[in-house]
C-alpha cells in the first residue's frame, strides 16, 4: 500500500486526455508535482516519456492512463475509485541510457534515453559504423540504414520493430540492434551486459552523414556516439497489479 492522497494530474494536448484530465481534477483535485504524492500522466506513451523527464527531479512515482495510442507504458483508463488504484498500484524502477555525441564541428552533446538511442543515416547512401564495447573494436563495418542501443523498458519499441530481442525488466542486459542491415547482411545485433560501453564510430561521415537521437532529440552529424546505462538516474513508474512491465513483455510475445 503507498499514500496516495495528494495527486497531480498532467495531460497531453490532445482532447481525449485534456477532456479526462478536467473529469478527473473536479473529482479528485489538484496539487503541484512538488506537493504530490504521485503524478498521474495522461496520454500515450510519448507524453509518458515526457512525464518521467519532467519529474525525475522530484524522485514522485508516475501513474499512467491511455488517452493516447499504443500506452505500453500506460494503464487503462479509469475515473472512478482512483485512490485505491494508486494505493494497490505496483512500482518498476528503471534506468536510462545516456548518450554523448560528438559532431563534425567539434561539439558534444549530452542527452538521457528511457527507451533507445539511436544512429539513423542522414543522406540516401547508408551509414558505415564501427562498433566498439567497451573500448574494444567488435565490429570493423556495419553497412546500415542506422543502429540502435535499447533497454529492458524499450525493447518493445523502436529496437522490436527493427527486429531486435524483447529483454526481461530487470534482466540487467542491454540490446544492440541494427536497421537494415546490409553488411553484414542480416546481422542479428548483440546482447551486452547493462555495465558495457557502446561506441559508435561514423565512417565517411561526409560523405554519408548519420544523426543521433535520445528521446526524441536530435543531433545531426555526428562523428561519434557512445552510450552507457546510467545507473544513478531512476524513474518510477506505477502499474495496475497483474499489468507491469514484465507482464507487458510476456504478452507482447505471443500477440
Amino acid at each position: 500500500m503507498r499514500p496516495s492522497n495528494a495527486i497531480s494530474f498532467r495531460a497531453s494536448d490532445a482532447r481525449l486526455a485534456q477532456d479526462a484530465a478536467r473529469n478527473l481534477i473536479e473529482r479528485y483535485g489538484q496539487v503541484s508535482p512538488e506537493e504530490a504524492d504521485v503524478v498521474v500522466a495522461l496520454g500515450g506513451d510519448g507524453f509518458m516519456l515526457e512525464t518521467l523527464n519532467d519529474v525525475r527531479p522530484l524522485d514522485k512515482p508516475v501513474y499512467g492512463m491511455n488517452r493516447g495510442t499504443v500506452g505500453f507504458l500506460m494503464n487503462e483508463y479509469g475515473a472512478d475509485d482512483l485512490p485505491a488504484r494508486l494505493a494497490e498500484a505496483e512500482e518498476a524502477v528503471i534506468n536510462p541510457l545516456r548518450m554523448r555525441a560528438a559532431t563534425a564541428d567539434g561539439m558534444v552533446s549530452e542527452g538521457l534515453a528511457i527507451n533507445e538511442v539511436s544512429l539513423l543515416r542522414e543522406g540516401p547512401q547508408a551509414a558505415r559504423l564501427r562498433i566498439s564495447v567497451d573500448g574494444k573494436p567488435r565490429l570493423d563495418e556495419l553497412v546500415c540504414d542506422g543502429a540502435l542501443v535499447a533497454t529492458p523498458a524499450g525493447s518493445t519499441a523502436y529496437n522490436y520493430s527493427a527486429h531486435g530481442p524483447i529483454l526481461p525488466i530487470g534482466s540487467e542486459i542491454l540490446a544492440l540492434t541494427a536497421v537494415a542491415p546490409f553488411r553484414p547482411r542480416r546481422w542479428r545485433g548483440a546482447l551486452l551486459p547493462k555495465t558495457a560501453t557502446v561506441r559508435f564510430d561514423v565512417l565517411q561521415h561526409e560523405k554519408r552523414p548519420v544523426m543521433a537521437d535520445a528521446n526524441g532529440r536530435p543531433v545531426r552529424n555526428v562523428q561519434w556516439v557512445e552510450v552507457t546505462s546510467e545507473p544513478s538516474i531512476r524513474h518510477r513508474i506505477l502499474f495496475d497489479p497483474g499489468h507491469g512491465l514484465e507482464e507487458r513483455l510476456i504478452r507482447e510475445q505471443f500477440q
